[in-house]
């Protein structure tokens, strides 16, 4: 399965490990992913891999709506 947020869409970055001697190596920045369920409107769950990230903006969305109400 792909590294990649299924809300955000978040994927691996490329970039160089630089050495002190100033070597330069390809790297690859994955993203924090956590593996959460979401109930879906039929009821039923799905396990889906998200983004730490999408994960707190989610919360923060949902604690906003919440007070608005």
């Amino acid at each position: 399965m792909a590294r990649r947020c299924a809300i955000s869409g978040k994927g691996p970055l490329v970039g160089n490990n630089v050495s002190h001697a100033n070597n330069k190596t390809k790297r690859r920045q994955l993203p924090n992913l956590r593996s959460v369920k979401i109930t879906l409107e039929d009821g039923t769950t799905k396990r889906v891999k998200v983004a730490a990230s999408t994960l707190r903006t989610m919360k923060k969305k949902a604690a906003l709506a919440a007070t608005s109400n």
